[in-house]
């Protein structure tokens, strides 16, 4: 049964459902479908196509396909479920967890980033084999692999690092890679249409011959120790439940300030444009000032893409079963901006807030430092801090109260960060602050001019 949506204003929703078909038209596949959530639930789908070759079978929001890479941001999850849960460091060495290895010294956190210089495929040619190696195979084959770059020379996309994340995963956890997700992140979102293996209705995979209509089977191709790294199977109404996830994280699963630190920019893809980059285990795609998280994927016979744009909670999900010649990624991309631009939505309204704590009152208003002017003001109950010639769409520094006179910076600006204040010994108003050591007063001065 088709989820239920609520719909996109009608010339959007057809202008989305053209583009679509436009794009699978474009690419020659078989089949297409994309599904688009917003605000936690499915807005708009479309299936294009025919999932079998020969058989009149379009895609529904129910039909699997496999995901390909889009698998790495589970097993990415995972990695932070077990660093939140005291398992592990992200700056520990894999050797710690898969010891007696050959790249033991690579540090987790650059292997979620393929940062680590670690070779691209496990040992062996297993794209002819038609299957990948099983968990022996994998570990033994280490002593024929490489280390192409230096660790964190530059960006170097690497299966064979996350498949030995999920087998840190695993060693931690005292079961399969398979079973921690199902038990961890499928089960408690409800995506029970995601699995390691295919299980109708699906999507069959092809090779689509460039100089005719014709199409050839490709195989199902096993993923077995290489699983972590890009197995998964899922359906698009799944598949956008984890763009919903990622969007507005529930916190059983992972916490939201651990998703916002997935999604901080570890290591740059495109040296030219700065348009890609990747955090821990997600894809950061830049559009104008705007960033979209999500991935790409590709098994034989199918090509995925996931884009997610967090602060407006809109999502999109797209399937296309081919091996080659479609941007699935892109057209997420492209899906998700179209629904943030044209249906957008409605800004929250402002309402009075909660009484201003009185050690507050005396920080408010205008503070002056290096030359610039910043606004001190109290905004749903914290005390926060804006520079005057910034526009009010960028976040402003949020601080929480450590002790009497002492605030730590906890979000934008000098995040992390120490607040002090600094009293008159007269009258005991502030009279100063010092924010990441920079003297703040009331009025602007030249350097030096702060005596304490």
């Amino acid at each position: 049964m088709a989820a239920r949506m609520t719909p996109l204003p009608d010339a959007l929703d057809r202008a989305v459902r053209k583009k679509v078909a436009d794009h699978q038209v474009q690419w020659r596949s078989p089949s297409v479908a994309a599904l688009v959530v917003r605000d936690g639930a499915p807005v708009h789908f479309t299936g294009v196509g025919t999932t079998e070759a020969d058989v009149a079978s379009a895609p529904t929001d129910d039909t699997q396909y496999r995901v390909g890479s889009i698998t790495k941001t589970f097993t990415a999850t995972l990695v932070l479920q077990c660093r939140d849960d005291g398992l592990l460091s992200l700056d520990d060495e894999l050797g710690k967890y898969v010891p007696d290895t050959k790249h033991g010294g690579l540090p987790i956190r650059r292997m979620l980033c393929h940062f680590s210089g670690l070779q691209r495929e496990p040992h062996g040619d297993i794209w002819e084999s038609g299957e990948g190696p099983d968990l022996s195979t994998l570990l033994s084959g280490l002593e024929q692999t490489d280390a192409v770059l230096p660790p964190g020379r530059a960006f170097h996309y690497s299966n064979l690092a996350y498949s030995l994340l999920g087998e840190v995963v695993a060693r931690l956890r005292g079961t399969a890679w398979a079973d921690v997700l199902r038990d961890r992140i499928l089960s408690p979102l409800g995506m029970d249409r995601t699995t390691t293996a295919a299980v109708p209705p699906r999507a069959h995979g092809y090779l689509v011959d460039p100089y005719a209509d014709r199409v050839w089977p490709e195989p199902l191709f096993p993923g077995l120790a290489f699983a972590p790294a890009g197995e998964l199977w899922s359906t698009p109404r799944d598949l956008g439940r984890w763009a919903t996830f990622l969007a507005d994280p529930v916190a059983d699963v992972l916490s939201a300030d651990t998703l916002d630190e997935m999604c901080h920019p570890q290591a740059m893809f495109d040296l030219d444009g700065w348009l890609v980059a990747w955090g821990l285990g997600l894809m950061l795609h830049r559009r104008g000032e705007r960033v979209l998280v999500g991935h790409d994927g590709a098994m034989p016979g199918f090509v995925a893409g996931l884009a997610v744009r967090r602060p407006e909670k809109v999502g999109a999900v797209v399937f296309a079963n081919t091996s080659a010649g479609a941007e699935p990624g892109e057209l997420a991309v492209e899906l998700t901006l179209d629904v943030v631009d044209g249906d957008p939505a409605l800004p929250t309204a402002w309402r009075v807030g909660p009484p201003v704590a009185p050690e507050y009152e005396e920080l408010l208003g205008r503070w002056w430092s290096e030359g610039s002017e910043f606004v001190f003001a109290v905004e749903d109950g914290k005390l926060t801090a804006r520079r005057t010639d910034l526009p009010r769409s960028k976040p402003p520094a949020v601080f929480e109260k450590v002790t009497a006179d002492l605030y730590r910076t906890v979000s934008g600006r000098e995040q992390g960060e120490l607040l002090r204040m600094v009293r008159d010994e007269r009258s005991g108003a502030v009279s100063k602050m010092y924010w990441a050591t920079y003297p703040f007063t009331r009025r602007p001065t030249t350097f030096g001019s702060h005596p304490n």
